[in-house]
């Protein structure tokens, strides 16, 4: 027996509708939490690379809150700390700088709960 030929399977796009090209169109809700891996040596000792924080989008952020925040044209992940001249965004990490942020706007989710991967109880949760 001849093993079958594959043969081409046409892909066209589907037309898209202005509904589908708004931004607020996307898979998700905006409210829904995600996951998200910590990258970097910016929030140690607290957060190691290679961790999982979970972020809830409609948190309340408050002083002292870990954070993710746009900022300088990028999202990161960091502490928010009110000082006398408003918010800064403050890594735990002494080698790397705070970031002035303008007001809370820049905070687009608040940390909820870390996990190391492949430990079951290598858990803690903030709030």
């Amino acid at each position: 027996m001849h093993p079958a030929k594959p043969f081409p399977i046409p892909v066209r796009p589907a037309p898209a509708t202005q509904d589908e090209l708004a931004p607020e169109a996307s898979a998700c809700a905006s409210g829904e939490p995600y996951a998200l891996m910590v990258l970097g040596d910016s929030m140690l000792p607290e957060f190691e690379e290679g961790e999982i924080i979970v972020v809830e989008p409609e948190g309340v952020a408050r002083d002292g809150s870990f954070v993710v925040a746009w900022a300088n044209e990028e999202y990161i992940f960091r502490q928010l700390v009110k000082h006398a001249d408003g918010w800064m965004l403050k890594p735990l990490n002494p080698l790397h700088p705070n970031i002035a942020v303008d007001g809370l706007d820049a905070v687009k989710g608040v940390v909820i709960m870390k996990k190391k991967p492949g430990r079951r109880r290598a858990m803690k949760t903030y709030v």
